[in-house]
């Protein structure tokens, strides 16, 4: 029989700290074949991977898959969920939009070939070691099974079995750490690498940060690179400093030996706390009503201060609930709800944005017309208002690519709130 998996796009996301800090992916997008073999400066761990000839060694976009899968697992477990096991069965699509890959076709073809290297990669390790094992081989996946409908030929969604090094790994919730929603959009190999390493050197160090020398990082990140041209490519990143959430300042550029310091932003002099709890979220058929009514002169004042990139303020939302109905021509004349005339006048009084300031004039054409196959009765330039003032206040959440941000944030309001849509 067809089942129905559960919708894990808004799971908070985790990545296995063990894995962060050390070079067990290929940085590059071309095949790589040479292995990597990794020993600490110290002699007491060390990491060996090698690649399957015909599929390469697996990549570090490839990672992007295993901590969805991690971050699925903890989610389980956060829900309560005490019978876990190492085979996931999922939705590709759910996966390939989390990880912000697209769900066209070649979409679907590369994450076939992501798992194939995923599977066919041999790593050999003492991380984990103890009295009884003094390393450990094995693949990030021991298997995955695209699932079919004998009948129908339907697809019933993917089967995936994690290695089992892996899974209890991240069955231990100390080894998993909390990383950026923006992560998935760093394009370069080396900074989605150096993300991963920074969150896991910094991320307990408060504002003393951590330091470390280009030479160590280079071993550590297991690169191809010689040592000066990843020197290079480090500065490089350092003067664009866009990483989410870690800032990096190199100490010592002109000196023979320089480093490389990172510290989390939320805990710079002047940046905003990023440690305030967060708004609770509240579900579609609530958001109107859960909070406090805000003055409709100054919507942007609601805007939320967090970093979550898929916040929607309940707020806002019955005001751009208001304007679409007024521009639908659906009316809410009840007197029993005293905002239905406060809000459709404020929608009716809104000035029109001026030409050029449109969703359909700053978004990319295509994505354009997928908000509105997909999220068709809203409003996207009272929408886009909304996104906007969220981003004005967060300058370092900025996202490198406008119009897949927006996509995204348009399609987890349009779940959370498509129930309170006039004629719906």
């Amino acid at each position: 029989m067809f089942f129905t998996l559960p919708d894990f796009s808004d799971i908070s996301l985790r990545d296995y700290q063990e894995t962060m800090q050390r070079p067990f992916f290929s940085l590059a997008k071309k095949k790589r074949i040479k292995p990597i073999d990794y020993i600490s400066p110290d002699k007491s761990v060390h990491v060996h991977v090698s690649a399957n000839p015909e599929y390469g060694m697996a990549t570090i976009w490839d990672a992007d898959i295993m901590i969805y899968l991690a971050s699925h697992l903890n989610e389980l477990r956060e829900r309560g969920d005490n019978d876990l096991s190492p085979t996931i069965r999922l939705q590709p699509g759910n996966l390939l939009k989390r990880i912000c890959w697209g769900v066209s076709g070649r979409a679907y073809e590369r994450l076939i070939a992501a798992l194939d290297r995923l599977q066919a990669t041999t790593i050999k390790t003492n991380i984990r070691a103890n009295s009884k094992t003094r390393e450990t081989t094995f693949s990030w996946i021991d298997s995955y099974t695209h699932l079919v409908d004998e009948k129908t030929q339907r697809s019933l969604g993917m089967e995936i079995t994690l290695s089992k090094w892996f899974f209890e790994g991240v069955m231990d919730k100390r080894n998993v750490l909390a990383i950026s929603p923006l992560y998935f959009e760093i394009t370069s190999g080396l900074g989605k690498w150096l993300y991963r390493a920074s969150r896991k050197h910094a991320g307990g160090n408060g504002a003393s940060g951590f330091a470390i020398g280009f030479e160590t990082l280079h071993q550590k990140s297991g690169s191809e690179s010689s040592l000066s041209s990843f020197k290079n490519k480090i500065l490089e990143l350092a003067r664009a400093n866009n990483l989410p959430e870690i800032d990096l300042e190199v100490i010592g550029a002109d000196t023979p030996r320089p480093k490389l310091k990172m510290v989390m932003r939320k805990y710079l002099e002047g940046h905003p706390a990023n440690d305030t709890p967060p708004l609770p979220r509240p579900s579609p058929l609530c958001a109107a009503s859960s909070l406090p009514t805000p003055s409709p002169a100054n919507p942007a004042s609601t805007a939320p201060s967090g970093s979550d990139e898929e916040f929607v303020d309940p707020h806002l939302t019955r005001q751009i609930l208001t304007r679409t109905a007024t521009r639908l021509k659906f009316e809410d004349t009840n007197p029993a709800n005293p905002h239905a005339q406060v809000y459709g006048e404020a929608a009716r009084r809104a000035p029109q944005p001026p030409r050029g300031s449109r969703a359909q004039d700053i978004l990319d054409r295509e994505i354009y017309e997928a908000i509105q196959a997909e999220c068709p009765g809203w409003d996207l330039d009272v929408l886009m208002k909304t996104f906007d003032a969220f981003l004005g206040a967060n300058p370092a959440e900025l996202p490198r690519n406008y119009s897949k941000r927006f996509y995204g944030f348009m399609k987890k309001h349009h779940e959370r709130n498509k129930y309170q849509l006039p004629g719906i």
